[in-house]
């Protein structure tokens, strides 16, 4: 009897990697220092030109991302 008693502990799906918090909000961290670092390089003007485009995807990713479930 005892075995129809016990019940598990509540199965939690699985979300792919990239509809988890943890890893997408480090991947936008990443994207917005790597975004603050092609701004204040003085070597190379394409990085320069695009350090503003990898500043607002990382922000809005970060935005977006910070919403999702644990």
């Amino acid at each position: 009897m005892s075995h129809l008693i016990e019940t598990s502990a509540p199965h939690r799906p699985k979300r792919p990697f990239f509809l988890r918090r943890g890893p997408m909000e480090t991947i936008a961290t990443v994207l917005i220092g790597l975004g603050f670092l092609m701004l204040f390089q003085p070597f190379l003007l394409v990085l320069y030109t695009y350090s503003l485009v990898t500043l607002l995807m990382g922000t809005i990713m970060f935005i977006i991302v910070s919403k999702f479930p644990e």
